[in-house]
């Protein structure tokens, strides 16, 4: 096996990686981004079609869409939108479902406590803890400026 110093690994590295075709990721993660955000809308207007508040409705589009991500993730369709739209899928909420459900899918050979729970937000639970953070600093910045007006 060869061995290979940081400088060989560099140009190996960047030998093997190629440009990527970054126009073309761009319109994929927009167009599939986009119709995600207009399936979303679709589904809020069907929702208030249906007797819903315009609350309601939209916490039931987020746990609509949420579901979707969810079971195109266990179906193995969520993966392969992904490798085509790239941010398009994981930047809104359907991006957050899936970082929950790949690691609980990936870990359930390890049981439902010690798999599924222990590692269903291995990758997801940064993100909580870091969003909720930083919304109780805000509120209590609010909060205090607030005091001075």
């Amino acid at each position: 096996m060869q061995r290979f110093d940081k400088e060989k690994y560099a140009a190996y590295a960047n030998k093997r990686a190629g440009r990527s075709p970054v126009l073309k990721n761009l319109l994929f993660a927009f167009l599939i981004g986009g119709g995600i955000c207009l399936l979303g809308e679709a589904l809020f207007s069907l929702y208030v079609y249906l007797g819903l508040a315009e609350k309601t409705a939209g916490v039931t589009v987020t746990v609509s869409l949420i579901f979707l991500s969810a079971l195109f993730t266990l179906l193995g369709v969520f993966d392969r939108i992904a490798r085509v739209a790239g941010a398009g899928t994981l930047l809104p909420v359907t991006g957050f479902a899936n970082a929950v459900v790949s690691p609980a899918m990936d870990n359930k050979s390890e049981g439902f406590v010690m798999g599924v729970g222990a590692k269903m937000f291995i990758v997801a639970g940064p993100v909580l803890v870091y969003g909720t953070a930083a919304g109780v600093l805000l509120g209590v910045a609010l909060y205090v400026v607030g005091l001075f007006q």
